[in-house]
């Protein structure tokens, strides 16, 4: 007898067989002899216990009387059906039962004896309701579909998960009230089935114990294993959020309830049809992991791996299914296959394609530790639970597709949020108005009178740097080479061998003078063309076969050069170029608060950033000229927050690369155009062109009437052509040199005529460096690699 109560009930439940008792009490006088005979002998045990019909509190009378009630059960429990059916005596949703048929005491002896029945995904509350809701339906005979399936989980001898059904029968219960029950009215019940989650309303209606349950049930079970294990495997395989996915364990364990095998593992493949090849799933990889590519990430269809075995799966789409790996591996020409199989325990397999709309998506891989465990019949199951795994790869790829597009969006063009609006109405019109029968002709996407801010920060003497770094790569790499054929054994007989040094030699004397723009690629090609010929083809001693094994160690894969010094250079750089953006991308959150405008910037030897604010970019808000103010304020504190964190960056890098900082004031409002063929956002008109012209050439301009450049390190130059712009950033300098930010000194001077651009003037200031944060943990050069990598 099993016995496992809920804390809270309606109901006091009282155990009674009553109405069995008064239907032998009937039998006992008809004229039926061995029918009223064997009425009186149950009748006269009875009386014995009367128990039996007033009612059972202490359940020990029914652990001692076992044989008695399972005669008095007889009619309900036929003999003959003991081996077949699964049934018990039981109080409908109470974890109570006994008087066992011969099936049922079968299943629970193999669940072994820790296991007790408790009723799937069945808690206090629900509990708690389902008994009102039987008085509802019962005493007050209001009609509540209040029942749903219930099943019993129930292992196996062999460990395997079987899902067994549910039924009552209620026939022998009654249901009274007692003195504390509550009285309802419509009203009252109304309220009660609108509020379900509410279990203190049902509480006050239904309080605990008020009403009495008198009788007993029947439970029947019948094994739904394979339905609820395919229900299963649909749920979590319909979840939305990948984190709440099932594990493989438990995905493997629906399937062995389903395939009735205990070590059964799942594994899953994503084909590839663009490049014929099979990818694990790197979202699902923690999910489903994959027997085929155990190795791999992924693998070419037509590797001689899968040899021919795979031409039915993928051009009749057709499962392939090995049940005995060992006989696979002696027959099949795929040798390579059944070993890699077979290295991994397992003994037979089925790999299933996934197929929805005739192309394939994936293959479905079970497999199994022992032989012929996976056969051609059992995959016949297959078809029950294909259809679900079919949708969710392929909700997963359509998924994929979307975060693809979108990264694509993000990453690689150049539709800034800020007008996304304007480019999806558009399409959205195209979407709507799309005719087969004609073209239609996309609007162009103009914003108009919109004010631009233009600001860069560029790194100084880059060119004088990437050339010098060049120029001591080749150096370093000519003396290594000078230095091997200095210790070629003095019996080599080659006649062009000292040629070859004096050549080295004139290269290495030319790199004393400026870098020529084809020096680079005239050294590479004579390294290659007439000095590894010669190393490759030489014989020399050991200490030399060691410099040229370290020699080409040393070269770069790409070029076949030195790339010690340039790479250090061009690591500065990026690290550089990050760190700006960085900042620039972080404060232009900050910045589309005060009033949504388009954002773009590029890396070149620095950082260069344009802004586009005006009323057509966000129609929505009102826009007024006050938010260019602000917006001009915040991009000189953003660029004097850049020089700071350049700053701080410079002792950890391995040169000293220094930055200059410049801003161009335009206070013409202008029009920005979506250019189709470039799929970039430009200036619109001829007169606005004159913005662009400026924003070209002016960083490589000078102070009128001198040879030095308007931009200076450390320094940020401010660029205009009207005085009410001098007066506008004269105060924001003076604002920031109240906080510490800028120093006193201001520059004033006149920009040096450029192409069919004249007039042009400019404001110079330094940035305060000393703000470095002395408590703050040193950058080292391999931290910021780290971070780069």
């Amino acid at each position: 007898m099993d016995i496992h109560l809920f804390n809270e009930s309606p109901f006091k439940t009282i155990i009674s067989f009553h109405k069995l008792i008064e239907s032998f009490e009937e039998i006992a006088l008809s004229n039926v002899d061995y029918r009223s005979n064997y009425a009186k002998a149950i009748l006269k045990q009875i009386d014995s216990i009367p128990e039996l019909k007033t009612g059972i509190e202490d359940y020990s009378i029914i652990k001692n009387n076992e044989a008695l009630i399972k005669n008095i059960l007889a009619d309900l429990f036929p003999t003959a059906l003991t081996q077949n059916e699964i049934k018990a005596v039981t109080i409908p949703f109470q974890n109570i039962s006994f008087n066992y048929t011969e099936r049922f005491k079968k299943i629970l002896r193999n669940a072994g004896d820790e296991f007790y029945m408790e009723i799937r995904d069945f808690d206090d509350h629900q509990f708690y309701i389902n008994n009102c809701c039987l008085i509802l339906s019962s005493y007050y005979k209001q009609h509540i579909d209040f029942n749903r399936p219930f099943f019993y989980d129930i292992p196996d001898e062999e460990g395997i998960e079987k899902h067994y059904r549910i039924l009552y029968n209620a026939d022998f219960m009654e249901i009274t009230p007692t003195e504390n029950a509550v009285q309802l009215t419509q009203n009252d019940i109304d309220n009660l089935i609108d509020n379900y989650d509410d279990i203190e309303l049902w509480k006050s209606k239904f309080p605990k114990g008020s009403w009495v349950l008198k009788g007993f049930g029947i439970v029947s079970l019948f094994d739904a294993t394979t339905e609820s294990s395919i229900s299963n495997l649909k749920s979590n395989l319909l979840k939305k959020d990948r984190e709440s996915v099932t594990t493989d364990e438990v995905v493997a364990n629906i399937f062995r309830s389903i395939f009735k095998i205990p070590d059964l593992k799942v594994g899953f493949i994503i084909y590839n049809p663009e490049e014929e090849k099979f990818v694990k799933p790197a979202k699902l990889e923690s999910q489903l992991q994959s027997f085929l590519l155990s190795h791999d990430q992924e693998i070419d269809c037509k590797n001689a791996f899968f040899g021919c075995s795979f031409e039915n799966l993928l051009n009749n789409k057709e499962p392939f299914v090995i049940s005995n790996v060992n006989k696979f591996i002696a027959e099949s020409p795929n040798r390579k296959l059944g070993e890699h199989l077979l290295s991994q325990n397992i003994e037979s397999c089925i790999f299933a394609p996934v197929i929805k709309d005739d192309h394939l998506l994936g293959v479905l891989e079970l497999v199994s530790s022992n032989s012929r465990a996976l056969n051609s019949v059992n995959a016949q199951k297959l078809e029950l639970v294909l259809p679900y795994l079919t949708d969710t790869i392929d909700r997963y790829n359509t998924d994929m597709q979307h975060q693809i597009e979108a990264i694509i969006q993000r990453e690689y063009t150049t539709i800034h949020p800020s007008v996304y609006w304007k480019f999806r109405k558009e399409s959205q019109n195209y979407f709507q108005n799309n005719n087969p029968s004609k073209d239609y002709i996309f609007k162009e996407i103009v914003f108009k009178n919109v004010y631009p801010l233009y600001g860069q920060i560029d790194i100084k003497g880059s060119s004088e740097h990437r050339n010098e770094t060049v120029k001591r790569d080749l150096k370093s790499q000519l003396t290594t080479l000078l230095e091997i054929f200095d210790n070629q054994k003095p019996n080599t007989n080659l006649v062009l061998l000292e040629q070859r040094k004096f050549e080295l030699e004139s290269l290495r004397n030319e790199l004393d003078f400026p870098l020529k723009a084809d020096t680079e690629q005239h050294i590479q090609r004579y390294i290659e063309e007439e000095i590894h010929p010669i190393l490759k083809n030489t014989k020399g001693s050991a200490k030399n076969e060691k410099l040229e094994e370290l020699y080409f160690e040393n070269l770069d894969e790409k070029t076949g050069l030195f790339y010690q010094e340039r790479k250090k250079f061009d690591n500065a750089m990026s690290i550089i170029n990050k760190k700006l953006a960085s900042v620039l991308d972080r404060k232009q959150l900050d910045a589309q608060q005060i009033y949504p405008h388009y954002y773009e910037r590029f890396k070149t030897d620095g950082v260069e950033h344009n802004l586009y604010i005006g009323a057509s970019i966000a129609p929505t808000k009102p826009f007024d000229i006050m938010y260019l103010h602000n917006l001009r304020l915040w991009q000189l504190q953003t660029l004097c927050e850049m020089e700071l964190e350049h700053h701080q960056l410079k002792e950890s890098l391995p040169y000293e690369l220094d930055v200059t900082s410049l801003i161009l004031v335009f206070s013409a409002p202008l029009s920005i155009r979506f250019r189709m063929d470039e799929k970039r956002f430009d200036v619109d008109g001829t007169y606005n062109a004159r913005y662009e012209v400026v924003k070209k050439r002016i960083d490589k301009a000078n102070i009128k009437g001198t040879q030095e450049r308007i931009t200076e390190k450390e320094k940020i130059t401010i660029v205009y052509s009207q005085n009410n712009e001098e007066t506008e950033y004269l105060k924001y300098i003076k604002y920031l040199q109240h906080k510490k930010i800028l120093e006193p000194a201001i520059e004033q001077f006149e920009v040096e005529d450029l192409q069919g651009v004249s007039g042009l003037r400019a404001i110079r200031v330094k940035v305060i460096n000393n703000t470095v944060n002395p408590t703050a943990k040193k950058i080292t050069y391999q931290d910021l690699l780290d971070e780069l990598n």
